[in-house]
């Protein structure tokens, strides 16, 4: 018979660890599904309620306005998010910022004016801001043992690619199926209805809370009065300095690669040779078949990202097997149709989105292995939120000021020159300063 330590670490796991698990990836899927949900809604949603010309310059204003500004509310509160899970717990803040960010995202369907849209918006980037950090410190501080841990939070995070399929579908139904759906301000608008699903996260958490422990290892110091105090300051101490700053430009260029890039495929289908001639409703349906292919990329890339963080130990090494293609994949796809007005690769398209969202993954995995227990939370706050949340997703805004002055003649297609633009140039920085990462100091969670 083999012994416990023989088996594989998901057979080790005992029905609540299961439980555990199964919180952790539901939180990371609707934690994608309200970041994404953005992608396809952004675009008929500001052409309801802005009376301006679709691809005009204060549309594509606006278009940026509702990618940044949330993300900089993001990385302010999520920093100060990551103290507070340091000061109060991992679950309880886990548990209301998910709340939070549901009842926002459906708060959004509601909106009358680009403002509204704007202000609920902020607030759901701030929910999951909190909830992503929370959720991490959470599980690795569950999971002690390395297969398990790493085992754990990489698979737990591949559902976080579970949640782009799910909006992909979730706007596909409400498009096919808006006109039998109960008006909203007048309109059977599918961007409404899909912004109204937001609210499942909340009411899954609500139904599992009761079975949900704490943290073992912050509870315990917290309860022995072991626990220091989190410091802003101390993460630019000279122990953690390289990492802090390393980690937050290196997350900043994932978050780029995704939001710069990634995120306006959908804005870029409808332009496309053989899709621009179809009817409205055709094109969005073209939309979430792209968006698809793009998550199932993504879902493919985590798992991969997933099973190799538990047999590679040289993180280094990893992570750079994922950047290095981007640099070849991220011109064909997007400058062969921007300069010659070809179709856009969907095989291209599920490329960028396996080596884009790996690294998320990977640096969900990576962080709570290089902050101590006290600073686990603000650490991850720092690097996650400050770095790709706010830094990383001002790639949106970015793309949207680069498109107005890019080469190719159609609105698609000089979004499509400006994404593929700030694609490379975020693989390529990305690239640089992999180079400099330190590897964490041990197997074992550091104290």
């Amino acid at each position: 018979m083999p012994d416990a330590q023989s088996k594989t670490w998901f057979a080790r796991l005992g029905p609540k660890e299961w439980l555990i698990f199964g919180v952790g990836g539901i939180g990371f899927a609707f934690d994608t599904y309200v970041l994404l949900i953005l992608s396809l809604v952004v675009q008929p949603a500001l052409a309801e309620v802005l009376p301006v010309k679709v691809g005009s310059p204060i549309f594509n204003m606006w278009v940026g306005r509702l990618f940044y500004i949330p993300a900089v509310c993001g990385g302010v509160f999520g920093l100060l998010g990551g103290y507070l899970i340091d000061r109060l717990g991992r679950r309880r803040l886990m548990f209301w910022s998910i709340v939070f960010y549901g009842v926002s995202t459906a708060a959004t369907a509601l909106a009358t004016s680009a403002v509204q849209l704007l202000v609920y918006r902020c607030m759901a980037f701030v929910g999951v801001s909190i909830a992503f950090v929370s959720t991490l410190a959470w599980l690795a501080e569950l999971f002690t043992e390395r297969e398990e841990r790493e085992g754990v939070i990489g698979y737990a995070q591949a559902f976080g690619s579970t949640g782009g399929l799910l909006v992909s579908g979730a706007y596909y139904l409400a498009v096919t199926s808006s006109a039998r759906l109960p008006m909203i301000h007048g309109e059977h608008a599918a961007w409404r209805y899909t912004l109204l699903t937001g609210l499942i996260p909340a009411v899954l958490l609500l139904v599992t809370r009761p079975f949900l422990p704490e943290s073992p290892i912050w509870l315990r110091e917290k309860t022995q009065g072991k626990l220091k105090r989190p410091s802003f300051s101390e993460l630019f101490s000279p122990e953690l300095r390289k990492t802090a700053l390393l980690t937050t430009l290196m997350t900043a260029c994932a978050y780029a690669g995704s939001f710069g890039t990634l995120q306006h495929v959908a804005r870029i289908v409808p332009g496309l040779p053989a899709i621009r001639n179809l009817s409205h409703t055709a094109q969005q349906q073209a939309v979430s078949g792209y968006q698809a292919l793009e998550e199932f990329g993504g879902l493919f890339g985590r798992l991969l990202m997933a099973y190799l963080v538990v047999r590679v130990v040289n993180r280094k090494r990893l992570l750079q097997a994922f950047i290095l293609p981007g640099l070849v994949l991220v011109p064909l796809v997007f400058f062969l149709p921007a300069l010659s007005d070809i179709a856009m690769s969907r095989w291209g398209i599920f490329g960028i989105g396996v080596i884009v969202v790996a690294q998320f993954t990977f640096w969900g995995n990576y962080l709570p292995m290089v902050y101590p227990t006290h600073l686990r939370g603000t650490g991850e706050g720092l690097s996650a939120n400050v770095g790709g949340r706010m830094l990383g997703t001002s790639a949106a805004m970015l793309t949207t000021w680069i498109a107005d002055f890019a080469p190719g003649g159609t609105i698609f297609r000089q979004l499509a020159f400006a994404a593929g633009t700030v694609g490379l140039l975020s693989f390529a920085v990305g690239l640089v300063a992999s180079f400099w990462l330190p590897e964490p100091p041990s197997e074992i969670l550091p104290n």
